[in-house]
């Protein structure tokens, strides 16, 4: 496995992160790596490493919600919401959320999908034009991201970055983010 770390003060502990990333060949289908943070979370020290890492960009910025991308951008996304105290929104699959609800379709690198959030979502974190932070755990084809980035923007929000643990960069996504929102990522393979 071939990764780098994105510059950051804690060089070093970045690189011990990298150790906490497994590789499973032909998941979900095949031909597709997947990459595996769940040992990553496993290990006390370097989730709290990986969130200060996530954190580390932001907190100069006010963010008003943090919006976590299903599954494991939610578990990433709250804990760094704790971190810079704001509030946290779910942006999930289709058909998970109880309220009224907009939604996004968008293609995966294996499939298609439908990305959906509560259409009162930031009105719950009491912000009209809230600055929300977009964050998901790896970055492949970007198609997640740019869904999640088009569902807040519909919510008139002020999307103020985007912030991933992991980029794939072999497969070019930061190309199709547009240049005026910074996207961050902890490490890059």
């Amino acid at each position: 496995m071939n990764h780098s770390a994105v510059a950051s003060p804690r060089q070093a502990p970045m690189h011990a992160l990298v150790r906490h990333i497994r590789d499973v060949p032909d998941f979900p289908g095949p031909g597709v790596v997947f990459k595996d943070l769940t040992p990553l979370l496993a290990d006390a020290a370097a989730f709290a490493i990986c969130i200060d890492a996530l954190a580390s960009p932001w907190r100069a910025r006010r963010i008003d919600a943090v919006c976590g991308i299903e599954s494991r951008g939610f578990i990433f996304g709250a804990a760094l919401a704790h971190a810079l105290d704001a509030g946290f929104v779910p942006l999930r699959k289709a058909g998970k959320l109880p309220a009224r609800t907009i939604g996004v379709d968008y293609a995966l690198e294996y499939g298609r999908a439908r990305l959906e959030v509560h259409a009162d979502a930031l009105e719950q974190v009491g912000k009209p034009g809230a600055r929300v932070l977009l964050v998901d755990d790896v970055l492949a084809t970007g198609g997640t991201l740019l869904a999640a980035r088009e569902l807040i923007e519909r919510l008139e929000a002020r999307i103020v970055g985007a912030a991933v643990v992991v980029e794939l960069g072999s497969l070019n996504a930061r190309a199709r983010w547009r240049g005026d929102v910074p996207l961050h990522a902890v490490l890059r393979c």
